[in-house]
């Protein structure tokens, strides 16, 4: 991996760390981008020591400024270039919504467009006191689809999809807060000291417990037409099963901290 690379990836321990890296263009999405993080993000997921994943744009400028317009003349110039655009796209929503492990956004500065369907995509959400959100599209003509607006929806309610959409202006932290975009602001020299705190917390903690809430969560955000309790069953069930179950009991009655190995 090469500090040129549009994407860039590491690991600190137990928390997987994916970087958008164009800060040139603040973070700005190329179909390369897509592909990368998308398949930076399955790694993780077949990867057992990764046990929570944190999204991140480079520089201190942005998280994600939405799609780079530079490279629209190559990329979406034809029907054919903006399907496979668009399928890179959602391949990538597809995959960090399936992963069962724990994301979170860490978003300072800019987070527009698609940036804020990436970070849509992550369970956690935290904001420097700089961030600026924002969804332009009635100001590029742009008809949003359906599961982007439902997603949002889900999150912050139809009054605010409403006043997002519709004015298609930039709102701060504090606003983004309020609505229930993020789970909280703070300032932007703390803001590593709320992110990695927190990963490591949620890595040490038991996976396969982490991994059951995690199921249920994606279920919930179908249609309930379409839940698979069964399946949310057999997770759940799995942890009663498992040796960290028998950890946490021993560990806690010994006044210890666990050592979860996901078995």
């Amino acid at each position: 991996m090469s500090a040129t690379d549009p994407i860039l990836v590491e690991r600190r321990g137990g928390v997987g760390v994916v970087t958008f890296n164009n800060p040139a263009r603040h973070n700005a999405m190329s179909l390369a981008m897509w592909r990368d993080a998308a398949a930076a993000v399955a790694t993780f997921a077949d990867d057992d020591t990764v046990r929570c994943v944190v999204l991140t744009g480079a520089g201190n400028k942005a998280f994600v400024a939405g799609a780079d317009i530079s490279k629209f003349e190559n990329e979406r110039a034809s029907v054919e270039h903006i399907e496979v655009y668009n399928e890179a796209v959602s391949t990538y929503h597809k995959t960090v919504q399936g992963l069962m492990k724990p994301t979170i956004a860490r978003i300072d500065g800019y987070c527009i467009g698609g940036g804020l369907a990436i970070a849509l995509d992550c369970d956690i959400r935290i904001c420097s006191e700089d961030a600026r959100f924002a969804v332009p599209a009635a100001k590029l003509g742009i008809g949003y689809a359906f599961e982007g607006v439902r997603r949002l929806y889900d999150i912050v309610g139809p009054q605010f999809v409403a006043e997002i959409f519709y004015t298609a202006r930039q709102f701060d932290a504090e606003e983004a807060r309020i609505m229930g975009l993020v789970n909280r602001v703070v300032p932007k020299a703390e803001l590593d000291d709320a992110i990695w705190p927190l990963a490591e917390r949620i890595a040490g903690n038991a996976p396969l417990s982490i991994a059951a809430v995690k199921h249920s969560l994606m279920e919930l955000a179908k249609p309930q037409k379409d839940w698979d309790l069964e399946a949310v069953n057999r997770t759940v069930a799995k942890c009663f099963d498992s040796q960290d179950y028998k950890e946490g009991r021993t560990a806690f009655m010994e006044k210890r901290k666990p050592n979860f190995t996901g078995q």
